[in-house]
């Protein structure tokens, strides 16, 4: 028996669901390349890509994914023996750091936890004890999908600041951006990067990054960089090598649409949103965990990020069972969890074009499979995300 048949909810984090417009958008046929409308099109979306990061500075548009993005990032302003230090607290950091291993870099790792945020006060004692300025950069990650943390990036670029140090601030916001704030120019960040997949609504395929001065300057200097990713050859006035080639244009069509979206819903009231969502989720997990079976995987509350919730079974139990029965008995897919948690819990996703029936759709299937599984629970955990959103949502 299943109910799963109808519209499946997909609470994965990345890709999200795309809105109908973004679809709508890409339904249409190729234009020229090199004239006319997609000239003004990559105009617009590189102007408001900085709007988004809140930069002054530039952006770039790859035909990549995040990890496309990763490397475009890296070798742009990096050296071949350049020693980056990653700060660990899940494992995004740490794969942008693998990366920068395999293209030459030295690579340090602080030592975190899967379940913390980044402590800046260990960031600042590090770099003030780099007395020979060696790091060249510091890779963080806003978000970390795998952990479910948020890290305080202003924070952070306040410790690198307050230590001196002329490492380059370089935040991944794949998860993040146009989800919660990020700032930037204000922040400190020297080098953002992001993909088209979550937060921007859009297919994967289009990875984002943007350079402020200092990542300017050090691009001048850095031999890392090649044909493909390299900014220099992308800010000339030739259209086709804004791309290195061909245009990824029916993606671009979709961005514009789901740009056009955020824009009209108004950036405050999508952070808004996917805070109200976010905690709703979490008040209802919460429930869930009295009953000693399921746990989240972020300790602190106030690290909980507001895009992905990452759920743990207390005992190291498999999670799998859940997991499947959501899927194949009632259409909800969750996340899998990643790194040391992989196996033992899932992930809800509650970013980009979510709203509050999507949510609590998700809620109400997975305390369904809590029950018909015999998972020890709290009951009535969708009931408390109902009655915050009762009480957050006014009239």
């Amino acid at each position: 028996m299943s109910i799963a048949n109808g519209r499946e909810f997909l609470a994965i984090p990345g890709p999200t669901n795309i809105p109908d417009a973004v679809l709508a958008a890409m339904q249409r046929p190729a234009v020229d390349i090199y004239t006319g409308p997609l000239v003004r099109l990559t105009d617009s979306l590189l102007a408001d890509l900085a709007r988004i990061f809140a930069t002054e500075g530039q952006t770039y548009i790859y035909a990549a994914n995040g990890h496309g993005a990763w490397e475009a990032a890296l070798t742009n302003v990096l050296s071949r023996g350049d020693k980056v230090l990653v700060l660990e607290s899940g494992r995004f950091a740490i794969g942008w750091g693998e990366a920068a291993k395999m293209l030459g870099c030295e690579v340090e790792i602080l030592p975190g936890d899967f379940r913390r945020a980044v402590r800046p006060e260990a960031v600042e004692a590090r770099l003030r004890a780099d007395s020979k300025s060696e790091i060249k950069a510091i890779l963080v990650a806003q978000i970390d999908t795998a952990s479910g943390v948020i890290n305080d990036i202003e924070a952070i670029g306040q410790a690198v600041r307050a230590s001196g140090h002329e490492a380059l601030l370089m935040v991944d916001t794949v998860a993040s951006l146009g989800c919660v704030p990020f700032a930037m120019d204000r922040w400190g960040v020297d080098v953002a990067m992001a993909g088209s997949q979550k937060g921007l609504m859009t297919p994967p395929g289009l990875g984002f990054t943007a350079a402020g001065p200092r990542a300017k300057a050090a691009h001048k200097k850095a031999n890392m960089r090649t044909p493909y990713w390299d900014w220099t050859f992308r800010d000339g006035p030739v259209h086709y090598h804004k791309y290195c080639g061909t245009p990824p244009e029916h993606l671009l069509f979709g961005l514009r649409a789901a740009l056009d979206m955020i824009f009209a819903e108004g950036l405050d009231r999508v952070f808004a949103r996917h805070r109200l969502l976010a905690e709703a989720t979490r008040r209802a997990i919460a429930v869930w965990a009295e009953g000693g079976h399921l746990d989240f995987n972020v300790e602190n509350p106030a690290e909980r990020c507001n895009t992905v919730t990452a759920v743990v079974t207390r005992s190291g139990e498999s999670a799998q069972p859940l997991v499947d029965y959501c899927r194949d008995k009632c259409g909800v897919v969750l996340g899998r969890a990643l790194g040391w948690s992989e196996g033992k819990g899932f992930r809800i996703a509650h970013m980009g074009h979510v709203n509050a029936p999507m949510v609590l759709g998700t809620l109400g299937t997975v305390e369904i499979g809590l029950s018909a599984l015999g998972l020890p629970h709290g009951k009535g955990g969708t009931a408390a995300a109902i009655e915050f959103l009762a009480q957050s949502v006014p009239v």
